[in-house]
């Protein structure tokens, strides 16, 4: 197995086992960080998540679309500087559109059928990242880069 094929394995055990990411925006005065939920598509090229429209990071969002997410799989021990892998994706997010909205939110809800009501709230946006590079931590130092398009 190559080492790109071993990193997408790595990154899609990784996205299975976790529910949920850390997103980081920012506007022109502030970085902002807050936890959503999360789905991948299976080509690792697109990250989904869904919030309302009053919120902050969908403010956020609207004036600079360029996001970072951070999936990890710590449990706060020590052991998790030499097991824990940590993943961060960069990459532009936007709003799926009605297109592509029934595949997207089947996908996402495949992985949270208990965000149903609030995906369907006409107040909630369903939104993409099409995902520029992850990069990949391991073994606390070890870091790989994969570029998914």
């Amino acid at each position: 197995m190559t080492e790109i094929a071993k990193l997408k394995k790595q990154l899609k055990e990784l996205f299975a086992s976790q529910k949920l990411a850390v997103l980081a925006t920012h506007n022109e005065k502030q970085s902002y960080a807050s936890l959503v939920a999360f789905a991948s598509t299976a080509d690792l090229k697109q990250l989904l998540f869904a919030t309302t429209r009053a919120t902050r990071k969908y403010a956020n969002l609207a004036a600079n679309p360029n996001v970072a997410l951070l999936i990890d799989n710590r449990s706060n021990r020590e052991t998790d500087f030499h097991k824990a892998v940590a993943a961060t994706a960069t990459g532009k997010t936007t709003e799926v559109g009605t297109r592509e909205r029934t595949r997207l939110l089947k996908l996402y809800l495949g992985k949270h059928p208990h965000l149903r009501e609030f995906v369907s709230s006409p107040n909630c946006a369903l939104l993409k990242v099409k995902v520029d590079s992850y990069f990949v931590v391991n073994r606390f130092q070890n870091v790989m880069e994969l570029r998914p398009r």
